[in-house]
């Protein structure tokens, strides 16, 4: 067997499991953004003043939802409530 030969075989052996990994975490991540986007959902039927308790409004929502569906809408939330606490906690400083 001569190297090319041992080469070829060695990087065809190690392509399957790659293939099957990038498959498994494009499925996962899949699950993962259907099941952020259900949990979104279930924010909409909170009301104002619950949603104000974690920090969000209606108009965050509004702002989330209209990413693609590979995306999640759980993380812009998350920024926007981590910018809202930093401006707020920047404020505050000022004051004091």
């Amino acid at each position: 067997m001569t190297t090319f030969d041992f080469a070829t075989e060695t990087s065809r052996i190690t392509s399957r499991p790659a293939v099957a990994t990038r498959v498994a975490n494009t499925v996962s991540n899949v699950y993962r953004a259907w099941k952020n986007r259900r949990a979104f959902y279930r924010l909409g039927e909170m009301s104002d003043s619950e949603l104000a308790d974690i920090g969000l409004t209606r108009a965050d929502l509004h702002v989330a939802i209209d990413v693609p569906f590979g995306r999640d809408p759980t993380a812009i939330l998350r920024e926007i409530a981590s910018d809202r606490v930093e401006t707020i906690e920047d404020l505050a400083r000022k004051v004091a």
